[in-house]
């Protein structure tokens, strides 16, 4: 904690819960500037700090290099900088999103892991009746499917883990489609999903994952910026007159990236994209043209 003119008044670690924490910072008048970094669970501190009427500042975790390239570091070292840069208007921030955002990310994100423990699974299936000399060209969850997986010689342990395996997989279906019908409801409501599904190979769910990502699009000033914040412009190195381009950056929200390169693999096809998609291939390879599709 320091004063207008830099001087430190109080420097302590506490424990990381409310209580303890308005104890500390309580008396202080509202709208006082509290930075704090992008850690491990920062959610419920933004939520306390704008419930109690401080204005909460969240660190960007890559560009605060006063912390990154400090000798000594430690909690106390690293608070003291902060407050120092918070104090100067020199803090590297981040867009911290709204609550209503923040949970549809959540939401968002849960859905995505469920779907993929469910092919986690599948895998986990197709791999054990592969260990065993078994395939299938057809289905294997449709109903013949099922009756074919079930009419397998295997020995006790490889047939238990098609069972449990099964049952978690039919235990996620009810679980997704609840989510599926929820997200259905925030999209209908948001007449940003209607105009970004009139992309190619733009759906309702990578909608909602670009909504929900990007969040306020007014915070970028232009189609670069945003491309660059997404982590999908190129890495540039140079030294004297030369200048090198190298793969996309990668920082920025990995979800984003994500739900673009699925969209991607669709919007590939289109005659959009489909020419333009081929050549570059044909120069660079697939997975270069495939970004430049998603930029």
């Amino acid at each position: 904690m320091v004063t207008e003119d830099g001087t430190v008044v109080l420097n302590k670690n506490v424990v990381n819960r409310s209580t303890p924490f308005l104890q500390l910072i309580g008396d202080l008048p509202s709208g006082t500037p509290v930075a704090f970094e992008a850690a491990f669970g920062w959610s419920w501190l933004a939520e306390l700090l704008e419930d109690y009427g401080f204005e909460a500042h969240l660190v960007h975790p890559l560009r605060c290099k006063a912390i990154a390239s400090a000798r000594l570091k430690n909690d106390k070292v690293d608070a003291a900088i902060l407050a120092q840069l918070l104090r100067a208007d020199l803090l590297p921030e981040a867009w911290l999103a709204p609550a209503k955002v923040r949970q549809l990310r959540a939401l968002l994100r849960h859905r995505v892991s469920l779907v993929r423990l469910g092919t986690q699974l599948r895998n986990r299936i197709h791999a054990v009746a592969a260990d065993h000399g078994y395939d299938r060209s057809a289905s294997y969850w449709t109903g013949p499917g099922r009756g074919w997986l079930a009419e397998l010689d295997l020995p006790a342990a490889s047939r238990e883990i098609i069972t449990d395996a099964l049952a978690v997989i039919d235990g996620l279906a009810p679980v997704i489609d609840r989510i599926d019908g929820e997200l259905h409801a925030h999209a209908k409501a948001d007449p940003r999903v209607k105009v970004l599904r009139t992309l190619p190979g733009v759906g309702e769910f990578t909608a909602l994952v670009m909504v929900a990502e990007i969040g306020d699009i007014t915070r970028f000033p232009s189609a670069r910026k945003l491309a660059s914040w997404a982590g999908l412009t190129p890495t540039v190195r140079g030294s004297d007159l030369k200048i090198r381009h190298g793969h996309i950056s990668k920082q920025g929200s990995v979800w984003l990236r994500w739900a673009l390169n699925q969209a991607a693999q669709t919007a590939k096809r289109s005659p959009e994209f489909a020419a333009s998609y081929a050549a570059i291939a044909k120069r660079r390879g697939k997975k270069i043209a495939t970004i430049a599709v998603v930029i």
